[in-house]
């Protein structure tokens, strides 16, 4: 490892920082002690992950009005807990921040790195922030923002994730000489704002010494990620609803949808499609992007005269209850265009086969 030393290459970082940091609510004002409050670091950082810190910002907000600290989330309702993170996506996130919180609240706070990358939902990188962020200590974090910088700055050829092990060595001292919570937070705040994929070299502080500005190619440094090609499908998505109440999967116990209902989803080439009869409901399709699948969402209302038993996988639940629960959001879309005016649609599911994919035996 031939790189220049650390302290001195990322030295008009804190300058930098302390002019241009953004307001943050989970930001400390004193960024040379360890912060006031560990617990909405953990916060931030869990919601953070796959999420921009735009989206981020209010839902911050509204939980640690309900949850101000680790022991009334752990002692929180699961459902209460996944309805306030209704909305931001990866619900297993939830799961492990109130997993974390009960450790927490029984043992306290980890006293170091491993401790920290011991609890529920933190790997490396969520740990070090935390460890540097919280409390002060020297543990590089580095996030997709970091090592975008990094790979830059040191002109590091391929994925710079690869040497992550080496990059962390040599970023500790720099972290002990201008403060591990400030560091940390330059580095993210540099490639969140400025160092982007697109970069913004002319703005930055560290352009004088950046490698791969030198070289010209800030631009292809680092490559970017291959993606596979996402599998797509097509669906209808249908309320049904009978007697005041509607029919949903209730939340399945783990996996990626563990504490979310559902509403029913029948494939569309699986169902022939006819001339709709009956009191169906349309609205516009839409294309719901995950990261390995594209969906595209008929989203169909039928209101029936009397309820049926259900299919094992299905429940009838009163519908006043619906604005309470926890859905993700490809049904919470669903759930708000009940209340807008619809359309007569031009086809829907067979009745016949609706009917046959949703109930269960006759009782």
């Amino acid at each position: 490892m031939s790189w220049p030393a650390a302290s001195a290459l990322l030295a008009p970082l804190a300058p930098w920082f302390e002019a241009v940091r953004r307001d943050l609510p989970w930001r400390a004002g004193d960024l040379d002690a360890p912060h006031p409050d560990p617990y909405a670091v953990l916060v931030s950082e869990l919601m953070l992950q796959q999420t921009q810190v735009a989206t981020v910002v209010p839902y911050f907000a509204r939980w640690m009005a309900r949850f101000p600290t680790a022991a009334s989330l752990a002692e929180a309702d699961e459902d209460m807990v996944h309805k306030a993170w209704e909305g931001l996506g990866y619900y297993r996130r939830a799961r492990f921040l109130k997993a974390a919180a009960g450790c927490i609240a029984t043992e306290g706070w980890p006293g170091d790195l491993e401790g920290l990358a011991g609890l529920p939902g933190l790997g490396p990188y969520t740990a070090a922030a935390v460890g540097s962020i919280a409390f002060q200590w020297a543990t590089p974090a580095l996030d997709g923002n970091a090592f975008r910088v990094l790979a830059r700055l040191l002109l590091i050829e391929g994925d710079p994730k690869a040497r992550a092990a080496e990059l962390r060595t040599w970023l500790a001292p720099a972290l002990e000489a201008h403060g591990p919570s400030r560091l940390t937070q330059a580095l993210m705040e540099l490639g969140a704002t400025t160092c982007g994929p697109a970069p913004a070299c002319e703005s930055c502080p560290l352009a004088e010494d950046c490698g791969a500005r030198r070289a010209g190619r800030a631009a292809e440094i680092p490559p970017a990620a291959k993606r596979p090609k996402p599998k797509v499908s097509a669906l209808w998505l249908v309320a049904l609803e009978a007697e005041g109440h509607v029919l949903l999967h209730p939340p399945a116990a783990k996996g990626l949808l563990a504490g979310l209902w559902r509403w029913p989803a029948l494939e569309i080439p699986d169902f022939p499609a006819q001339a709709a009869h009956g009191d169906f409901t349309a609205w516009p399709a839409w294309t719901q992007v995950y990261t390995h699948r594209r969906e595209a969402v008929a989203p169909l209302h039928l209101h029936l005269g009397a309820r049926f038993p259900a299919a094992e996988g299905l429940r009838w639940i009163p519908a006043g209850e619906l604005p309470s629960l926890a859905v993700g959001k490809r049904d919470q879309r669903l759930r708000d265009l009940l209340a807008t005016p619809g359309q007569r649609p031009l086809e829907a599911p067979d009745p016949a086969a609706l009917m046959r994919a949703c109930a269960g035996p006759s009782t």
